[in-house]
């Protein structure tokens, strides 16, 4: 299938594109191309797929670099990575480690490559990534499962552990939140609420004093999955149940999740109070897309500075 989907790559790349990397290829050309491979080969080759094998044939243009250890899940992934040098890296290290796609997804997405580089103290680094691949075995049900990824980055450390970064990237969203001037106040990190002997803990809490509500926030770092909402739901129940003053509005929930591609961001809202949120709390908050775009400005950020560090220990 690998070798398959390379020549389909280099197909659309070389013959229809004549080669020219930056020839724009029309979305109607892809059209009839995916409707001839479907009827001659079957599934497999909708416009998206065929463009993911034009990325990876671009990505890997040296045929013989392509090994056949890797399966195409964990080329279209590789074929992801801008940087040619830490796309390389990944590939040798997926082969020799036996890397899953979840384990290479969850090492591409915390910036091992880049921590690695920026670290002076590469042990604790290189363990770190050890222990957190071991537990990401492939499984039938992969596809059903996404990772927490910590793919954020804003420290003067010199070793770069996903630990570090979780918590910066929570001082990061306090900060941003803080400085909106839409009157919000901090109230607590980790704050700790209790339901059935079990303890729950939500990364980040504030107050906003023009809406006399609290504001919930938890950081996913990962694809957005339908029980990080459903979590949600929870603590704003617990939270109106344990903590809502009698003369509090109803509490409020904000998801924020990353990975590497893109960010997104939804508000948590219980069915029963969605027309007093859409008609009071919404010009005091900052919009989901602001959000978005400030996540993706973090992530921006924390490459850079991953890629100078590293720069500066060669």
């Amino acid at each position: 299938m690998v070798q398959s989907y390379w020549e389909i790559g280099r197909l659309i790349v070389e013959h229809e594109q004549q080669g020219n990397r930056r020839a724009e290829y029309g979305k109607q050309q892809l059209q009839q191309l995916s409707k001839q491979l479907t009827e001659r080969l079957g599934k497999g080759f909708d416009v998206t797929n065929l463009r993911n094998m034009r990325r990876f044939y671009q990505a890997f243009p040296i045929r013989e670099t392509v090994s056949l250890e890797l399966s195409w899940s964990h080329y279209n992934l590789l074929a992801k990575v801008e940087n040619p040098s830490a796309r390389a890296w990944y590939q040798q290290e997926a082969e020799q480690h036996s890397w899953s796609v979840r384990a290479l997804e969850r090492q591409i997405s915390t910036l091992y490559y880049e921590r690695l580089l920026a670290s002076q103290n590469k042990t604790p680094v290189e363990q770190e990534a050890k222990e957190n691949t071991q537990p990401l075995a492939e499984t039938a049900k992969d596809y059903l499962r996404d990772p927490y990824i910590l793919d954020f980055l804003n420290l003067q450390d010199k070793t770069y552990q996903e630990s570090q970064l979780e918590q910066a990237i929570i001082s990061n969203l306090q900060q941003f939140l803080l400085e909106l001037g839409k009157g919000f106040a901090f109230v607590e990190r980790q704050q700790r609420i209790r339901f059935d002997d079990e303890d729950f803990y939500i990364d980040l809490v504030f107050y906003n004093f023009k809406l006399k509500c609290f504001l919930l926030v938890d950081l996913k770092l990962g694809k957005l999955r339908h029980q990080d909402i459903g979590q949600m739901d929870t603590y704003v129940r617990l939270y109106d149940e344990q903590r809502r003053g009698s003369d509090d509005n109803p509490t409020i929930g904000l998801v924020l999740c990353s990975e590497k591609s893109e960010a997104v961001v939804k508000y948590s809202v219980l069915a029963e109070q969605k027309q007093l949120f859409a008609a009071k709390y919404l010009p005091y908050l900052p919009s989901e897309d602001e959000l978005k775009r400030e996540l993706e400005r973090e992530r921006a950020q924390a490459v850079e500075q991953l890629q100078q560090q590293a720069l500066g220990n060669e």
